[in-house]
């Protein structure tokens, strides 16, 4: 049997690692079937990739999940992906219970549905006392709406004399993300072939290593998951920093 995570170096897994699932409808669409199947598909994968990754040592994944924008999709379209987030979740409750993984939501968590965040709450609830690998889910998540409510929840700081203007940087800024708390993504992938971010955790992933994969997230495997980690292992992290830099620091460690 072949040992998908050959080569992988344990030491240098990212701490937390972002996904963009993306390309549901359009696997449904070649495979002939409605984009609902093609969802129904991807929600299969979620708990393949939330194993894998929490048997590398993944402290973080965080997965896109319904953003802003698609809540103007089909209203039809917007029902059937809020009880698929819903049911997926509630069938992965008890492994994540099993496997130690704790349960989070962020995004514009008012904006979803009551049996949504009732749901979200539940799951919530019965995890937290894990302390392993913490599963994300953005729901009516964007960067751009998260930045906005940020800056408006620092203004109101300021105004009640509770936070000083020369005090802001960028860890005030983090602090107030719905992030907060977590350490910035190391890896960000995206799946289906599309080469941008999509208004995804835009201040999060400053410093993060970008892989692109070609298929659809339904086609998506563990194999694909450990591949993208090797991707990362083999890129240089410098951070603005020269590469005689790195290994000299490297050397001193």
């Amino acid at each position: 049997m072949q040992d998908i995570t050959k080569g992988i170096d344990p030491n240098r897994i990212p701490q937390h690692v972002a996904v963009i699932m993306d390309g549901n409808g359009r696997w449904a669409k070649e495979h002939g079937a409605n984009r609902s199947i093609g969802h129904e598909h991807g929600s299969f994968v979620v708990h393949d990739v939330t194993e894998q990754a929490n048997e590398l040592g993944v402290k973080y994944l965080t997965l896109y999940t319904f953003s802003t924008e698609n809540w103007n999709r089909p209203k039809l379209e917007v029902d059937l992906l809020m009880a698929l987030v819903v049911t997926t979740i509630e069938r992965e409750t008890k492994f994540m219970l099993r496997d130690n993984v704790r349960f989070g939501v962020i995004g514009d968590f008012d904006r979803l549905p009551d049996f949504a965040q009732e749901s979200f709450k539940r799951c919530m609830a019965d995890t937290a006392h894990c302390t392993g690998m913490r599963l994300n889910i953005a729901m009516s998540y964007s960067s751009r709406w998260e930045i906005v409510e940020a800056c408006k929840s620092i203004a109101q700081e300021v105004k009640d004399g509770t936070l000083d203007v020369s005090a802001i940087n960028d860890e005030v800024i983090s602090n107030h993300l719905c992030t907060a708390g977590m350490p910035d993504p190391e890896l960000l992938i995206r799946t289906a072939g599309d080469l941008r971010i999509s208004n995804y955790l835009l201040w999060q992933i400053a410093y993060s290593e970008l892989v692109f994969m070609p298929m659809y997230w339904p086609d998506f495997t563990k194999k694909d998951f450990c591949d993208a980690i090797r991707e990362y292992q083999r890129r240089e992290r410098r951070f603005g920093k020269t590469s005689d830099q790195i290994m000299k620091e490297q050397e001193q460690k």
